[in-house]
């Protein structure tokens, strides 16, 4: 080894010292260089974590909240969820605006699912609200466990009880496989009808519940009475006689997510860019000549919709033709459309009911999980808005005649499967044609 070339004494300690330093500096180049040394934002990555926390043990708890969910209570979930023998994953996090997250569930779920490789799961978080959870599903609504979590929000025996009670008993439901019917059940009060009360002035006017009951604060919440006023005769002559729907949409979620971000010449862009692609997909399909042909309908329609847009709710009303059209070539039988309160929000997941303010009668819209969740939450959700006498207003406060959008909810207020979006422009519904 060449001891003689060694210094002695302390000159060598110093060159012993550099050498190791300069060894260590070379051997971390050289790792890097061949792509060895391993990532410290993935091995740090807050969604990696938890993703690797939970191939360990089926409930990760953020050390913030293990008082509220302690180490006894955390394997006692653990047992529960592997006594179902679904692929059940609880991970218990802090959620706030801001975070890694954005403070919303969903997203942690999608983030955690994706780190742990996809495939079928469903995964229990909190929610966006104080007492509240959430669960998502991969395939979607796999054992209604949206709803099985949903319910627990509204369930009166859970009414002060801790997270690890809440998600215990979202597991029992998830297991039963029945969240949409204990949903429906938890949540039956709120569209009860109240008696008649007089107002303070002795005016003795009616109203359909009292001014503390569920459902005012509900729809006090959603748009307000006022619009909600305003809105009722227009909806209720557009009932909507559509089924619920749950088949997946065609149209990618990230192209809404994009157009969100837009402004009106992005939107346009965007716009524009799908119906190209659409008429390309109507084209070339190989589908059942029908569909091919209500698909081409829906992109001649969102052409001339395009070509007239005055502004967001116009472009919006670009995105769901070609929703429509995609809808066309993708074979389900029926689907559901665009988010009835804010059409860039995305595909509908669900129809909900949705009873305007002073009336019996019930209506059903499709809604995005968002404004599910917003409503559930006795939240307002984010409503398209458009102009009105120089105001802005919710779109579908616009007098019918003046708004294919207002007349249709962009595909909610439809009156059967041979109405369509696509139909209605053809005919001369969309004004702007007739400038």
């Amino acid at each position: 080894m060449c001891t003689d070339l060694q210094p002695a004494g302390p000159q060598r300690a110093t060159t012993t010292r550099r050498l190791r330093g300069a060894l260590a500096v070379g051997a971390a180049s050289l790792a890097l260089l061949c792509g060895t040394a391993p990532s410290a934002a993935a091995a740090e990555s807050p969604g990696q974590k938890i993703a690797d926390a939970l191939r360990r043990s089926p409930v990760h708890v953020d050390p913030s909240l293990t008082s509220a969910v302690d180490a006894k209570q955390q394997r006692e979930l653990a047992t529960r969820i592997r006594r179902t023998h679904l692929p059940i994953r609880v991970a218990l996090v802090p959620l706030v605006e801001g975070d890694s997250w954005g403070g919303k569930p969903e997203q942690l779920a999608e983030v955690v699912h994706d780190r742990m490789g996809g495939g079928p799961a469903i995964l229990i978080t909190l929610g966006e609200q104080p007492n509240d959870i959430s669960a998502r599903a991969w395939p979607s609504d796999a054992h209604q466990a949206f709803h099985a979590a949903a319910a627990v929000y509204f369930q009166k025996d859970m009414k002060g009880a801790g997270p690890a009670k809440r998600v215990a008993r979202a597991i029992d439901i998830i297991e039963a496989g029945n969240g949409d019917a204990v949903y429906e059940r938890a949540t039956a009060d709120l569209g009860a009808p109240a008696p008649t009360q007089t107002t303070a002035d002795g005016a003795g006017a009616k109203s359909a519940s009292g001014p503390g009951s569920p459902l005012v604060r509900l729809l006090s919440l959603v748009v307000g009475p006022v619009l909600l006023l305003a809105a009722a005769g227009l909806l209720l002559r557009r009932r909507s006689r559509l089924r619920d729907l749950a088949t997946p949409f065609a149209l990618p979620r990230s192209v809404f997510a994009a157009a969100r971000q837009a402004d009106e010449a992005g939107l346009r862009d965007r716009a524009a860019e799908e119906v190209v692609r659409l008429g390309e997909e109507a084209r070339t399909a190989q589908g059942a000549p029908a569909a091919v042909e209500r698909a081409l309908d829906a992109y001649a329609a969102a052409g001339t919709v395009l070509d007239r847009a005055r502004g967001v709710p116009d472009l919006a009303g670009v995105f769901a033709l070609v929703a429509e059209g995609r809808a066309a070539l993708s074979g389900a039988a029926e689907v559901l459309p665009l988010c009835f309160f804010h059409p860039l929000h995305g595909p509908a997941v669900r129809r909900i009911p949705w009873r305007p303010l002073g009336r019996r009668e019930q209506l059903r819209v499709a809604a995005c999980e968002s404004c599910l969740r917003a409503i559930r939450t006795r939240r307002a959700p984010e409503v398209l808005t458009d102009r009105q006498d120089g105001r802005p207003v919710p779109y579908f406060e616009v007098p019918a005649e003046d708004s294919l959008w207002a007349a249709t909810g962009y595909g909610s207020l439809l009156s059967g499967a041979d109405d369509s979006l696509a139909g209605r422009v053809q005919r001369g519904d969309f004004t702007r044609t007739r400038d």
